[in-house]
C-alpha cells in the first residue's frame, strides 16, 4: 500500500454542518481510503452523529457514489443525511 496522501474537501450540510459549525473541512486521507472513512472519521470525532451513519448518502463531485467508492485527491466529498422541513 502507499503512503501517499490524498487532500479531500468535505462539505457538509444539515447535522453534520450543526455539530461542526462550518460548511466545508479540507481532509488528508491515504490513497486508496473509500468515501465511507469520511464518514466513519465525523463520527469518531463526534460520536453523536453515528445515529446517521446507516442512512446517510454520499456523493463526490456532484455524483451519488456507494460507501466503498475510493477517493481521488481532490475530490469534493458530500454527505448527505435525511433533512427536515417541507
Amino acid at each position: 500500500m502507499s503512503n501517499a496522501a490524498i487532500t479531500v474537501t468535505v462539505k457538509l450540510f444539515a447535522i453534520y454542518q450543526e455539530v461542526y459549525g462550518v460548511n466545508e473541512l479540507l481532509w488528508d486521507f491515504p490513497d486508496g481510503t473509500p468515501v465511507q472513512a469520511v464518514c466513519d472519521r465525523l463520527i469518531a470525532e463526534h460520536p453523536k452523529l453515528s445515529k446517521w451513519r446507516e442512512i446517510t448518502r454520499f456523493g463526490v463531485n456532484l455524483q451519488f457514489v456507494a460507501p466503498d467508492t475510493i477517493l481521488q485527491n481532490g475530490d469534493e466529498v458530500v454527505l448527505i443525511p435525511p433533512v427536515n422541513g417541507g
